[in-house]
């Protein structure tokens, strides 16, 4: 009798199905697939120079901030990009932090371009929070980022 449990439990175990082709391991939980990072630099954020542009509006896609703007330009594919933090965190509920958008077009062209470049902004979480204000430098608005 023992060795008809210790068969069927056998058959058991060897038919169970696993279907490891849709597991996905994940080894980092802000590892997100965006353009770029944000750099935390109070010098570049006070030094740094820009391109004229406007935003034209924002999204949060997968763990990242997509920011749409525009410019003056032939195509804007020698254009560069910078998402700059100050570095500083003002305490308040929620704590807030100052960040700038930095573009480098050198294209000499009449054309208004829109681009979007996303941003992996996980290292502006602050400890202890789950949210925080971006202020972001010649944005309409303030953007609320929760994680």
């Amino acid at each position: 009798m023992k060795n008809l449990i210790f068969l069927a439990l056998a058959c058991v175990f060897v038919s169970c199905d696993s279907d490891d082709d849709n597991n996905e391991i994940i080894t980092d939980p802000f590892d997100y697939n965006c353009d770029q990072e944000v750099v935390v630099s109070s010098d570049q954020f006070e030094n740094a120079t820009t391109s004229d542009f406007v935003f034209t509006d924002y999204s949060f896609t997968e763990g990242c901030l997509e920011l749409s703007y525009s410019a003056s330009g032939c195509d804007g594919s020698t254009w560069t990009v910078e998402l700059i933090d100050s570095g500083a965190v003002m305490e308040s509920a929620p704590p807030q932090r100052n960040i700038r958008m930095v573009l480098d077009n050198q294209e000499l062209c009449q054309a208004v371009i829109r681009k979007e470049t996303s941003f992996d902004i996980s290292s502006l979480q602050v400890e202890g929070t789950d949210k925080v204000i971006l202020h972001l430098e010649n944005f309409e608005e303030d953007i609320l980022y929760e994680y």
